[in-house]
């Protein structure tokens, strides 16, 4: 117990320090929310990576779908690393990072509003980040409390309490710097914590052939009957589960106001390129190390006569550990943990807060506010968010893998067609966002009400759905003012004069 409360204490107190020492940098919103635009590749891919995976992919995702699915979990891994890590640099940072100054935006909601010429847009996005961000925070405190019960046998309201209380401190001291900064050390926490505990859990049956030998046994219930060998094949026994989970957890980055505003705070375009590298080696490490482990959960724990896990399926990853590790590695573990999960929340919390300030407060009621006041305000919020997930993560009956696809369905449902059409295609009207706000938020409320569908299907439909219904509803609706769209677009056509050197059959 000593060994494992030491290695909380000096975590919480670099994260503190941190935070004290980073609030002396920040001298306004733009430093505060954004970093002052001038955050480097190594900084800026950690922060994606760390805002990226936390407690829910670690606890309430690998656990949960490690279980129905296998090995083949590892695949959701792989496509988050390929599709929600290098295609979204790709395909998104650049002209992300450019729009975004070239509009003077800080968030995604100011971005609606000035590419679409439209505040009502703004507000009504402002709206579904603040609504939707909380069940994503709620369900990061109910991981990290799964994980605190395991290695202290504290209750979790406790630890839930804890954690927010930690968060708040850095965040609200120091923000995107501070926010910056701790994500860079504790993605090298989650890289080493990841290896090692795999090694262990593989160990911990003999290792690998042994544990796969193991798992080939174990049968699955599907609807022609009982799979022998169904957790160690190719797709699993579940395919269209997997790859509706694949494509919830990997686009859903691309419309996440909180993993998209780690593009507007790059420095420039080299910096880019090296983070796309960068991001994606460290997605591959983290989440395909993460859901490959979660693939051995039944060789830890027993199966009901349901088939479901009898420690629940938020309750099997801390199975595994408690029966492997040492408790030095139970310490460091619960650090991973902590690390994966404080680097999402201070991205969601900044996210909120500035979003209701700026977008919400400032644009629509004290337009003439003063930065100071702006500033006291985001704090504020920063505190009242925090204290909210809170009061949600308290209900035990929520699972945590529910309350992500809720949100993360929800928003990138409403968001990812919208702004990411929005950088490329000049068409897209104004009328096609709001198609695609009620139809990502519609569905998902809907399927939670009804329940007609599972929660991660509903999510990925939302996601792929708008996809498809923006253009669509483009061609048929009125267009924007052209003068308008060719401002919003004249950032991409900088010249640049180069020298030319002629050949002797040019002359």
């Amino acid at each position: 117990m000593v060994v494992k409360i030491t290695c909380i204490v000096v975590f919480a107190a670099v994260t503190v320090l941190i935070g004290i020492i980073s609030s002396k940098k920040v001298r306004g919103v733009g430093d505060f929310v954004l970093g002052g635009r001038n955050v480097g590749p190594w900084f800026s891919a950690f922060a994606f990576g760390t805002s990226y995976f936390s407690a829910v992919i670690f606890v309430g995702y690998a656990g949960r779908f490690g279980w129905n699915f296998g090995v083949s979990a590892t695949w959701i891994g792989l496509a988050n690393a390929l599709i929600g890590s290098c295609l979204a640099w790709v395909v998104l940072g650049r002209r992300t990072r450019v729009m975004t100054k070239h509009l003077n935006t800080s968030t995604m909601p100011e971005f609606f509003e000035k590419r679409y010429n439209s505040k009502a847009l703004k507000l009504v996005a402002a709206l579904i980040i603040f609504i939707f961000l909380v069940p994503y925070s709620a369900s990061i405190y109910k991981g990290l409390s799964g994980i605190f019960h395991m290695a202290f046998n504290i209750p979790f309201e406790y630890c839930i309490i804890g954690m927010a209380l930690l968060t708040a401190v850095y965040v609200i001291l120091g923000g995107y710097v501070a926010a910056a900064l701790n994500d860079f050390i504790q993605g090298i926490v989650m890289l080493i914590g990841i290896s090692v505990v795999v090694y262990k859990v593989l160990a911990g049956q003999g290792g690998f052939t042994a544990a796969l030998a193991k798992l080939s046994a174990q049968t699955a219930e599907t609807s022609g009957g009982t799979l022998n060998g169904a957790f160690t094949s190719f797709f699993g026994p579940a395919p269209l589960q997997l790859v509706a989970v694949m494509i919830l957890t990997s686009l859903g980055t691309w419309g996440l106001p909180q993993m998209v505003h780690k593009f507007y705070s790059i420095s420039d375009e080299k910096a880019i390129r090296k983070g796309t590298i960068i991001s994606t080696l460290f997605a591959v490490v983290v989440a395909g190390g993460s859901y490959f482990m979660g693939g051995f959960g039944r060789l830890y724990v027993t199966a009901t006569e349901a088939g479901a896990p009898e420690s629940g399926f938020d309750g099997v990853v801390p199975a595994m550990l408690s029966g492997t590790l040492s408790d030095l590695m139970i310490g460091i573990i619960v650090v991973l943990v902590l690390s994966a999960s404080m680097s999402t929340l201070s991205s969601l919390v900044i996210s909120s807060s500035s979003t209701v300030t700026l977008d919400l407060i400032k644009g629509f009621f004290a337009p003439k506010m003063s930065e100071k006041k702006q500033m006291w305000i985001i704090r504020i919020f920063c505190a009242f968010f925090i204290g909210l997930s809170v009061v949600l993560a308290m209900d035990k009956g929520s699972l945590i893998s529910n309350l992500m696809a809720i949100s993360w369905g929800a928003l990138a449902g409403a968001f990812l067609a919208p702004f990411m059409y929005g950088l490329f295609s000049k068409r897209v009207t104004k009328a096609a966002v709001w198609v695609s706000f009620a139809c990502g938020v519609g569905l998902v409320t809907s399927n939670l009400i009804f329940k007609f569908m599972d929660s991660s299907m509903a999510a990925a439909l939302a996601m792929v759905g708008t996809l498809v219904i923006v253009p669509l509803v483009s061609l048929i609706t009125p267009k924007l003012k052209k003068e308008h769209v060719e401002e919003c677009f004249s950032c991409y056509n900088e010249r640049v004069e180069a020298s030319v050197t002629h050949s002797l059959t040019d002359i």
